[in-house]
């Protein structure tokens, strides 16, 4: 009997020792003491919050398109006849402002009655609708491209004057011998650039013409250098003689012989392309 209760005895104490060798495995190291692992990140920290995992650009996503800019267009007016007259006032009975030729255009500002307001020599004039029609250019995206032209356009119809006085001195320096509504091609186009965007250009052609960036293929607002009847024979620098602003479906706004002037550019023109440079 004795030898019985020692045994049940001895039982007991092992069953408690198993039984609490596993308690002790299952709630001391596993839940309390967090042992740093070496294993995977989760992603998760121990706030629950997410964290970036490396990325080795597989998986990466792509951002949205960004839409494309809205298409706008420069509205303008363009003769069917060669000596048009630009009056005063909307009517025949009107002075005479001036006068356009066949394809030259004008900036468009409203339609009154039967004649188109347009800009000319820094004010308005009326040209008739029943000679004209209306003609759209894209604009360019840059906003300094527009404020020049802005200014340009409003110039139509002055005089050429060779050698006229510059507005600078090619350094930003004004000159205070500068009238205003007299230009040749490069007093106009450095006058421009410095009132619709601060753009500082020299004083003549053969100086423009080493300044900007060189584009091989012309954009709104690139300025476009030249040689002339003149000095076609020439070479190297000497040769430049004129320059113009690229307006776009072949158009040039400048001045030559005769008046500030919007018009296609012709295939003598052409013959004289020496180069296009961009300066803003």
């Amino acid at each position: 009997m004795k030898r019985v209760l020692i045994v049940g005895i001895t039982i007991i104490y092992i069953l408690v020792a198993m039984f609490g060798c596993a308690t002790s495995v299952k709630g001391g190291v596993d839940e309390e003491t967090q042992l740093p692992s070496d294993g995977p990140i989760t992603g998760e920290d121990d706030d629950n919050q997410t964290v970036d995992a490396p990325n080795d650009g597989e998986n990466e996503q792509t951002p949205e398109e960004q839409p494309a800019p809205a298409i706008k267009y420069d509205v303008m007016v363009m003769s069917n006849v060669n000596n048009l007259n630009v009056r005063s006032g909307k009517g025949s009975g009107y002075a005479a402002l001036g006068s356009i030729n066949a394809k030259d255009m004008l900036s468009y500002v409203a339609t009154e009655g039967g004649w188109y307001k347009v800009r000319y020599k820094r004010g308005y004039g009326y040209v008739s609708a029943s000679y004209t029609q209306l003609k759209y250019m894209q604009m360019s995206n840059n906003q300094a491209v527009e404020d020049v032209l802005h200014v340009a356009k409003g110039l139509m119809g002055y005089p050429y004057v060779w050698g006229a006085q510059r507005y600078h001195w090619g350094n930003g320096i004004l000159n205070h011998n500068f009238v205003q509504g007299q230009f040749d091609c490069s007093s106009l186009v450095q006058y421009v650039f410095y009132i619709g965007a601060g753009v500082v250009l020299d004083v003549n052609t053969r100086t423009q013409v080493y300044q900007g960036r060189t584009v091989s293929e012309l954009a709104r607002g690139d300025v476009m250098f030249f040689t002339n009847a003149d000095r076609v024979g020439l070479s190297g620098l000497d040769r430049v003689g004129h320059v113009a602003i690229y307006l776009g479906d072949n158009y040039i706004l400048h001045t030559a012989s005769d008046y500030a002037v919007i018009e296609p550019i012709s295939s003598l023109r052409w013959s004289y392309f020496i180069v296009g440079k961009r300066m803003i």
